[in-house]
């Protein structure tokens, strides 16, 4: 089986489809089935004191990763080998990225900031941030728009297609796996901080790469030197291992300052800036950020066709 094949075709497919609403409706989404388990699980294992906390939320891990990667791996053994089964599995595959759906919702926090309708902008950025949009000025929902497509370009498409290419089905859906897990109870909070423990580490070893290889595609597509000199110069400022390469990445790209000091309910969190110097993002940088963001995403896909070309051999 040709893996990156099969993840180029599933990129294709996303762009072109996304995750069509009525079949949501219909019957959710993967990453929904996932939760729903990671929900249960964690209702009825995250209990007693800090030492049982950590064993079951590792238990927890395990658990969900080995109910998603199993699965996918008795499929993939089933597909038929060829042009059929990369193709098959590019439809199995396809779900677990989330290039369209990411693209979707951040156009449609530019939509409204472009036109001036503040408030129409914080309801569409509520969507995908979790501070309290209330709080935000114009300046502040297009950085947290551009946070969450620059973060999200790794965690929702090249992490995935990373994964998916190393190690085709089971990759993917492990991945996914570890993420959902992550955003779920990989929190630092008195509930999680003890039962997520497990699942925030994995998460960040399993996007170490990714994280990176998403900053690189970023600079590269921006074709601006700036770009690779914020993002080796800041990354690492960021409170996430991961999150700072393609965020450093994309303000360097767009010449703005992201990251920052931001509001999550009560709570202020006073993180560094990325790009410190530079001016606050405005509703147009979110368009020209969206058109990187696409740029960046196309030349991963034209890195897979060539990993897939190699793989395949004269």
């Amino acid at each position: 089986m040709i893996f990156a094949g099969t993840m180029v075709v599933a990129l294709a497919i996303d762009a072109v489809v996304g995750w069509p609403a009525y079949a949501y409706r219909r019957i959710g989404h993967p990453v929904t089935w996932i939760g729903a388990l990671i929900a249960l699980l964690e209702a009825r294992w995250n209990r007693g004191g800090a030492i049982r906390r950590q064993g079951m939320g590792a238990l927890c891990v395990m658990v969900v990763i080995a109910a998603t990667a199993l699965p996918a791996l008795a499929i993939q053994t089933l597909l038929p080998s060829g042009l059929e089964g990369i193709l098959l599995g590019a439809v199995l595959a396809w779900p677990l990225i989330a290039a369209r759906s990411l693209h979707d919702h951040v156009a449609a926090v530019a939509r409204p900031l472009g036109e001036g309708d503040l408030s129409g902008a914080r309801v569409a950025v509520a969507m995908i941030v979790g501070r309290d949009p209330a709080r935000l000025d114009a300046a502040g929902v297009a950085r947290a728009a551009l946070e969450s497509l620059s973060e999200n370009a790794s965690d929702g498409i090249v992490a995935p297609l990373f994964w998916g290419a190393v190690a085709g089905l089971p990759g993917i859906a492990a991945y996914k796996a570890i993420n959902t897990l992550d955003s779920m109870i990989g929190h630092r909070t008195v509930r999680y901080e003890d039962f997520g423990k497990g699942a925030a580490r994995l998460d960040d070893l399993a996007n170490l790469i990714p994280a990176r290889l998403t900053g690189l595609a970023i600079a590269l597509a921006s074709g601006r030197a700036a770009s690779l000199r914020v993002m080796w110069r800041d990354a690492h400022k960021h409170r996430s291992p991961n999150a700072g390469w393609p965020e450093a990445a994309m303000s360097g790209a767009l010449g703005v300052r992201m990251s920052g000091p931001r509001i999550y309910d009560d709570r202020v969190a006073a993180e560094p800036w990325l790009n410190a110097t530079a001016r606050d993002p405005r509703a147009d940088d979110l368009v020209h950020g969206l058109a990187l963001y696409r740029r960046a995403i196309a030349l991963c896909g034209g890195m897979l066709m060539i990993m897939a070309l190699v793989q395949r051999g004269p």
